[in-house]
C-alpha cells in the first residue's frame, strides 16, 4: 500500500527510529515498525484485518478513521487516502479497495 502522513511530526515519528522510541518507548517504537511494514507489504487494507494488530474502523466523532494497535491503549490512526475513498454498496468501507492511507495521528484515545 501507499503511506503518506498527515504532517510532518507523524511522518518523523513513524520514519525516524529515534524519535519514535522517545515518543512511544523502545516497544511502543518497536511495533509501530512492524505495522508500517504490514502496511507497506500489504496490497490492500484487507490483507491486514486479521493479522496482528487489531486493525479495526472507529466510531462515533471518529467515524472514517481506522486504528491499530501499537502498545497498550496506543494506537495508529489513519485515513483511507484513495480518491474516492472505495465505499461498497451497504455503505461501509470496502477494505479491498483500500490500496493508500494516511497516518494521521499516534494516540490513545480511550
Amino acid at each position: 500500500m501507499e503511506i503518506t502522513y498527515a504532517n510532518s511530526r507523524i511522518q518523523k515519528i513513524c520514519t525516524n527510529d529515534k524519535i519514535a522510541q522517545k515518543v512511544l518507548g523502545k516497544d511502543g517504537a518497536r511495533n509501530l515498525k512492524q505495522r508500517l511494514k504490514q502496511m507497506k507489504g500489504a496490497l490492500n487494507l484487507e490483507e491486514l484485518r486479521f493479522v496482528a494488530g487489531a486493525w479495526h474502523e472507529l466510531t462515533g466523532n471518529r467515524k472514517g478513521q481506522l486504528a491499530c494497535r501499537l502498545l497498550g491503549l496506543t494506537r495508529l490512526i489513519f485515513i483511507p487516502n484513495n480518491d474516492p475513498c472505495p465505499i461498497k454498496s451497504d455503505g461501509g468501507l470496502d477494505w479491498s479497495a483500500v490500496t493508500a492511507i494516511k497516518n494521521i495521528e499516534i494516540i490513545d484515545y480511550h
